[in-house]
């Protein structure tokens, strides 16, 4: 092995971390397009590697976690790096920093705090942010994530304080009352022109109050709506193949013919 690479680190996390330090620290600058990098510049890189992960937590797949968890740790480093040259911070500083808060929001294990179950570990949660200094409950999420992601945290920052239904059945009352505004407001069946703007509006509601009872039900709108695609992805090109081993293409083929393939694919 030559002598500048790193040798593996087995014994222990605090080992093979350190070698992450120093195999980013000779690629900084050593490497032209290491060198080059920007916290702006890896930013997307970022996004595209978290979706990554998410993508194998969904199909199960544990080496591919871990790959790209190997990622992430190393994009994370990255920034500290980068943030280190102008004396900003360190990774020092991130790890004491995330201890620090884990500490302060979990008077339950590190204090003499006495809490129930998950709900109050939330409430102390969202109530220790503010002390903190976070002007609303709200404040802390981010205003660019998708908005189905979006709504499942805002409704769950409201829960931490209190505001929330108390019986599952109270919401789903909600979705329904939802649903009837929509087909109000966007009834096709009697053909007249539609206000987009506010079937749009009701959409949203709709969509919105779907969130909240997933949540009263424990299921993850995000996860539930990524695995439908995936479930859709895959009927779709088993149809695909099916009509091109017969010789056909899809758009010669009537909704009668491709569902013939799609009800096989339903059943694989």
């Amino acid at each position: 092995m030559p002598a500048n690479i790193p040798p593996p680190a087995t014994s222990s996390p605090d080992t093979a971390f350190l070698r992450l330090l120093n195999v980013l620290d000779t690629l900084r600058t050593q490497c032209p397009w290491d060198k080059k990098q920007t916290m702006e510049t890896l930013r997307h890189l970022t996004i595209e590697e978290t979706y990554e992960l998410s993508d194998a937590i969904l199909e199960g797949d544990t080496q591919e976690i871990k790959k790209e968890l190997g990622d992430l740790i190393m994009h994370l480093v990255f920034y500290a790096r980068i943030a280190s040259e102008t004396n900003d911070f360190d990774i020092t500083d991130v790890l004491n920093g995330v201890c620090d808060k884990l500490i302060n929001r979990h008077p339950h294990i590190y204090g003499d705090v006495e809490v129930k179950n998950e709900e109050d570990v939330k409430r102390n949660w969202e109530q220790i942010k503010l002390k903190e200094g976070n002007k609303s409950v709200l404040g802390g999420v981010p205003a660019g994530l998708p908005a189905l992601v979006k709504a499942s945290r805002i409704q769950e920052k409201a829960r931490g304080v209190g505001f929330d239904w108390e019986e599952k059945e109270q919401v789903w009352a909600k979705v329904e009352e939802e649903l009837q505004e929509f087909k109000d407001e966007f009834n096709i069946a009697e053909n007249q022109n539609i206000d987009k703007e506010k079937a749009e509006g009701e959409f949203g509601d709709l969509l919105f109050s779907l969130v909240n009872y997933a949540r009263f039900i424990d299921i993850n709108p995000e996860n539930a709506l990524e695995k439908t695609n995936k479930k859709f992805i895959k009927r779709f090109q088993f149809l695909e193949s099916k009509a091109k081993e017969s010789g056909k293409a899809l758009q010669d083929m009537t909704l009668a013919e491709m569902d013939v393939y799609w009800n096989e694919a339903k059943k694989l």
